[in-house]
């Protein structure tokens, strides 16, 4: 969805500038922060997907171990926003 904001643009370039010090454009520091206040993330989202798989005997069994971060990564690298 998108959403369209009206904010001073001197708020704009610091926010800009907060974001690239954490890596991040400010549209996904804008995503996470919205993801937070909603109470869900998309880690958590997969956390609790990979969880029902496990209990309905659908998880890979051999070897494998949950990584949370790494499937994370996995999912962003699928839908290209990684």
């Amino acid at each position: 969805m998108n959403i369209t904001l009206s904010v001073d643009e001197r708020v704009v370039e610091q926010a800009r500038k907060a974001a690239q010090a954490m890596g991040k454009s400010l549209n996904q520091a804008v995503r996470d922060y919205l993801e937070e206040l909603a109470g869900t993330s998309q880690r958590d989202a997969v956390a609790a997907e990979l969880r029902e798989l496990s209990m309905k005997g659908k998880a890979p069994r051999s070897g494998w171990t949950f990584d949370r971060d790494e499937v994370y990564a996995e999912r962003l690298n699928r839908t290209g926003r990684g």
